[in-house]
């Protein structure tokens, strides 16, 4: 079965979207992309929202535009659930009953979600007798989210959910959309602009610039090209899928992937747990033998496969592959010369920062 295509194209005078999207049936699906590139629309003109004229959208074998044929199924008959960057809820209804509002949409026969499961699922199983009002603003946003699981939806559309939080609400969410990623078999097409969020979420990347599509891709493969636009070269970086094997005496924690062992401090879950870490090009250096009484731990033995320039005068982006894994790492044009970095060279490449991303 086919997943999410997307044919879209809206001229707003100042402002062109033309997109043509093939997005993954399973897993997190990412729009990221600086303000005014056209994130939102596209997630408004997939939920009929915004009609795009000559638009094509459909989820697997189900169609819902189709402008050569005439067809146009409004809002409310596509089962998608729809999250935005305010929670929204019913002031006067205390949260079961904001809850009870998504559930009551959907015919009896055809829910797929109760109160109970997803009340826990998400957290607030304690919240379900208070109102809006006596709520945090990331207890409000898992309210939200779970009254759009509640009606059933095959697809679900959020728009910077937690763009409106600081970053301890953030973080306090962040969890939560992680288990609808791996305990709910719903595609989710999330939309933002904060590189941190997405790398840790998603697992498909569509980068957008000025209304169009400068790549889409896997997270990981998409994030580690170095042909992307000027816009994105500041958080160029690679998000590494890592289990993480075992403690050492010193507090530091190894984690295993596909290219190596990398070691991280301050992490103590049990051995085997999967974690994903995200390694900046900015914090990565190179040397043409492995470095000798250095202060830094992590040292692994990489292949070059590809040097860019950047928007950066003199400094140039360098991808490499560790093993199986990619890795990117910003040297400057003198370095690049001086060790004559080219495809095919052999290195070894100095982490000089992991951030666990989960």
């Amino acid at each position: 079965m086919e997943g999410i295509r997307a044919r879209i194209r809206l001229d707003r005078g100042g402002f062109l979207l033309d997109v043509d999207l093939a997005l993954p049936q399973q897993g997190i699906s990412a729009l990221f992309g600086h303000s005014g590139s056209g994130k939102t629309t596209i997630l408004r003109a997939i939920a009929g929202l915004e009609r795009a004229p000559g638009g094509h959208v459909s989820l697997g074998d189900e169609v819902w535009q189709d402008d050569a044929n005439g067809i146009f199924v409004p809002v409310h008959r596509r089962p998608l659930g729809y999250v935005f960057q305010e929670a929204s809820l019913f002031a006067h209804l205390d949260v079961r009953a904001n809850l009870d509002f998504g559930r009551r949409r959907v015919p009896a026969s055809e829910r797929r979600f109760e109160i109970a499961p997803v009340a826990e699922l998400l957290g607030i199983g304690h919240l379900l007798g208070r109102r809006p009002a006596g709520l945090s603003g990331g207890e409000r946003q898992r309210v939200a989210i779970a009254r759009a699981l509640l009606a059933s939806p095959r697809l679900l559309l959020m728009d910077e959910p937690l763009a409106a939080l600081d970053l301890r609400r953030k973080q306090e969410i962040l969890p939560y959309l992680e288990r609808l990623h791996d305990e709910l078999a719903i595609p989710i097409v999330y939309v933002s602009h904060a590189p941190d969020e997405v790398a840790r979420l998603a697992d498909h990347l569509v980068l957008l610039d000025e209304g169009k599509v400068v790549a889409s891709g896997p997270l990981g493969e998409t994030l580690a090209r170095v042909d992307l636009p000027a816009a994105f070269a500041d958080d160029a970086g690679v998000v590494l899928d890592t289990v993480l094997a075992g403690h050492e005496e010193d507090h530091l924690s190894r984690l295993e992937f596909a290219g190596g062992t990398l070691y991280v401090g301050g992490h103590r879950e049990a051995p085997g747990t999967r974690l994903r870490c995200r390694i900046h090009a900015r914090d990565v250096s190179l040397a043409l033998e492995r470095p000798q009484a250095s202060s830094i731990v992590n040292v692994l033995p990489a292949v070059v496969a590809a040097v860019a320039a950047t928007d950066t005068p003199g400094h140039v982006l360098v991808q490499l592959r560790v093993g199986a894994s990619p890795l990117l790492a910003r040297i400057t044009e003198r370095s690049r010369r001086e060790l004559d970095i080219a495809p095919g060279r052999q290195v070894w490449a100095q982490v000089k920062g992991v951030a666990l991303l989960a």
